[in-house]
């Protein structure tokens, strides 16, 4: 992660203090537990950690809950929703980051996350550059990637708007990727 877009989360969950952040793609979990921590700062919340596999995860945590499965599975679409029900809810998107399942993902799950809240689509960056140490981490994307997502998610769902002040240290790995639901 980019220390500046883990202080930008710092202070997004101090302002929407979601009930639940669902973090669809958690790896080894090392994010999830950075999640966890700061949630234990403001004494409230809980991360449900999505993810195909738990072969390299490797946290535990109170605040943790895991759904293990396909994101865009039945079963576990409807295990997420469940967790999410009644609850203000702020969504990470750190999983595939082909445009393709980004986009079913954003079209999954976009209308559990609260108004007010965050819909964070990471690793934007790799649709603006292309080097090989990119490529290397995570993979070519010849039809887009997150940030190709997410341009064509805003042209059909009105209820999200890109919040450009979560990019004012100019340097983000989530360009475009910090959209706010509006309505």
């Amino acid at each position: 992660k980019n220390p500046l877009d883990c202080w930008i989360y710092q202070e997004i969950l101090h302002e929407v203090k979601p009930d639940v952040v669902v973090e669809i793609g958690s790896a080894f979990g090392g994010a999830t537990l950075f999640l966890a921590h700061m949630l234990d700062s403001i004494g409230h919340g809980e991360v449900v950690s999505v993810d195909i596999t738990r072969a390299n995860y490797c946290v535990e945590h109170a605040r943790i809950k895991t759904v293990t499965g396909d994101s865009s599975a039945p079963d576990t679409v409807r295990q997420v929703r469940a967790l999410c029900q009644s609850k203000r809810v702020l969504i990470i998107h750190d999983g595939d980051h082909s445009r393709k399942q980004v986009l079913k993902d954003m079209g999954t799950y976009w209308d559990l996350v609260s108004v007010g809240s965050y819909f964070v689509v990471e690793d934007g960056i790799v649709d603006q550059f292309k080097p090989a140490a990119t490529s290397a981490i995570f993979g070519d994307f010849p039809d887009g990637g997150p940030l190709a997502a997410v341009e064509e998610f805003l042209r059909w769902n009105h209820s999200f708007e890109v919040d450009r002040s979560r990019e004012r240290y100019i340097m983000t790995y989530n360009p475009s990727g910090f959209l706010r639901r509006v309505r």
